[in-house]
């Protein structure tokens, strides 16, 4: 029974990590209702993959460097905001194209590039390497967390109701499962509303745009303040 519930506590905490509204599934959405539901996946296995390095470079460690040299986060940082604006770009002219009747032809052209984008991206971005800091490293610690007992007033009469044992290759396996439901889900659901609405794909691309822009900017200018403090 402890087995499966650290399972399911994994699946949700993979879906917490996938499915917010970021620039990881702006590329995915972009991905999907401009060259289809695979391309949509390949963008979220990109970002998975991501997660997946991450998981080994806090298994061995490593991932605490980022955090310990402010420098290399800054720059990491920069980077990602330079990444994103150039994808925002892309996103926004991918939104002007579909309103060719040739844009049909893109995807064979554009075949495999969602994944190296959502993989760079993900890779410089810094709020994936503070959660493989923060909660990455608590889901690797062996462990049990009992979750109701936390709850304030009713927390003592549920204590022991759902326990999830961290460290565990259950929890690690669901978290993935969690993340692989979002990167099928979401590219599937995203078609399907496209096929009832012929505006929908354009509407997505600048949807998408933005969003990387505005990430764009946020990491430039956060970027910009670390250096600035390094050197004060």
């Amino acid at each position: 029974m402890n087995l499966l519930v650290t399972l399911a506590a994994g699946v949700v905490f993979g879906l917490a990590l996938a499915a917010p509204p970021g620039p990881m599934n702006a590329v995915i959405a972009e991905e999907s209702v401009l060259r289809g539901r695979a391309a949509g996946f390949r963008a979220g296995l990109g970002a998975a993959t991501a997660d997946a390095i991450f998981f080994v470079l806090a298994y061995l460690g490593v991932v605490a460097v980022v955090d310990a040299l402010p420098l290399l986060r800054a720059a990491m940082v920069a980077a990602g905001g330079v990444l994103m604006l150039y994808f925002a770009v892309g996103a926004a002219r991918g939104a002007r194209a579909s309103f060719r009747p040739t844009s049909g032809d893109e995807p064979a052209i554009e075949a495999g590039k969602g994944f190296r984008k959502a993989l760079v991206l993900a890779l410089t971005n810094p709020y994936q390497v503070l959660f493989w800091l923060t909660v990455g490293v608590g889901l690797l610690r062996p462990g049990e967390l009992d979750v109701l007992a936390r709850l304030p007033l009713v927390g003592a009469d549920l204590a022991g109701a759902f326990v999830v044992t961290t460290g565990s290759p259950a929890l690690i396996g669901g978290f993935f499962l969690g993340i692989l439901i979002w990167i099928t889900g979401f590219p599937a659901g995203l078609v399907a509303a496209e096929n009832r609405a012929e505006t929908f794909a354009p509407l997505v691309a600048v949807a998408s745009a933005v969003v990387l822009a505005g990430f764009g900017v946020f990491f430039l200018y956060d970027a910009a303040t670390t250096l600035s403090a390094l050197a004060a």
